[in-house]
């Protein structure tokens, strides 16, 4: 990345522009977090509803009590453990943080991503960046810029260009803003990683009446229409959609026993490598025009939670973890 490049994207966020950017996990769509008209383009582009929330993207935890107030022990604990990386933080929010950014609520959503890339340009810029993932509402989140650019296209002002995300699932959101932590939405931290510092086992989200990116029943989704399977359902749930006249794929790790006659797109075993790939696949079904696809769907462990998560979301449907 040309350091001019650097300079003209921070140019952009403090005149009130957008500009998309590498985490680790997904491209963001990125406006000066203090600039609500700025946030408020955001919404506008992405097609997004005002009433969810974004997360404001940090440079370093020294910038956590800013934005944050009341940040129990165990906050502090887990920035140390997880930031930089892919791991956010509900908090109640400070005075910085508007309406638009937590969509009306009382909680801010917090991360230090890890990817060099955003830490060169939330260095350079000296404040907070409000980003949600660089695609239009609902759909696959962007993990090249290639993806942003044919996403939305000249609605950006500049688009940095990291190459592929490293880990390419969201980040995990934990909320801490009230009682015991929350884990809202599965992702680039285990929740296992989470436990251990927490001692005990954490709870998925419905329990938390705070909302978070992300948690709709149905989002990351592309125009073909989502089938989930277990390993054991798959051949039929692939028979049933191809008894109804659909043109099929089935999405499994090489060497899974696909039906005869049906196309088979195959997958990484690896969960990190996996998850690096899950948007990827998403969009080259599309781009093969089929009519259904079929997913084996992982175990709830590791990454595979994630996976798991953003699959059922895809599929409009509920995994049980």
């Amino acid at each position: 990345m040309v350091k001019q490049d650097l300079l003209h994207a921070v140019r952009i966020l403090r005149a009130g522009g957008l500009v998309a950017f590498p985490t680790e996990t997904v491209y963001g769509l990125g406006a000066d977090a203090q600039n609500e008209r700025a946030v408020l383009r955001i919404f506008a582009v992405k097609g997004r509803p005002a009433s969810h929330p974004v997360i404001v993207h940090l440079g370093d935890a020294s910038q956590l009590d800013a934005w944050a107030r009341s940040v129990p022990a165990i906050g502090y604990e887990m920035a140390r453990a997880f930031w930089p990386g892919p791991f956010t933080m509900v908090l109640k929010r400070s005075g910085l943080a508007s309406d638009a950014i937590t969509g009306g609520q009382d909680t801010v959503a917090l991360r230090v991503p890890a990817n060099p890339l955003a830490q060169q340009l939330l260095e350079a810029f000296g404040g907070g960046i409000a980003a949600p993932s660089a695609n239009r509402y609902g759909r696959v989140s962007p993990t090249t810029a290639e993806d942003v650019r044919a996403e939305l296209g000249e609605q950006v002002d500049a688009i940095l260009d990291g190459g592929p995300c490293l880990i390419g699932v969201e980040s995990t959101i934990v909320d801490l803003s009230s009682g015991s932590p929350a884990l809202l939405r599965p992702g680039g931290v285990p929740r296992e990683e989470l436990e251990q510092i927490v001692g005990d086992r954490i709870p998925l989200g419905r329990v938390s009446g705070v909302r978070a990116p992300g948690m709709q029943p149905t989002h990351y989704a592309p125009a073909t229409r989502i089938v989930i399977a277990e390993h054991s359902e798959v051949a039929a749930a692939a028979e049933l959609e191809r008894r109804k006249g659909h043109v099929v794929v089935v999405v499994a790790p090489e060497g899974f026993p696909v039906p005869a006659g049906l196309a088979h797109l195959p997958v990484p075993e690896r969960l990190e490598e996996y998850a690096q790939v899950l948007y990827r696949t998403l969009r080259e079904i599309d781009r093969q025009h089929f009519d259904v696809a079929v997913f084996l769907v992982p175990q709830a462990t590791g990454l595979g939670l994630a996976i798991r998560d953003r699959l059922a979301r895809a599929a409009g449907a509920d995994l049980k973890d």
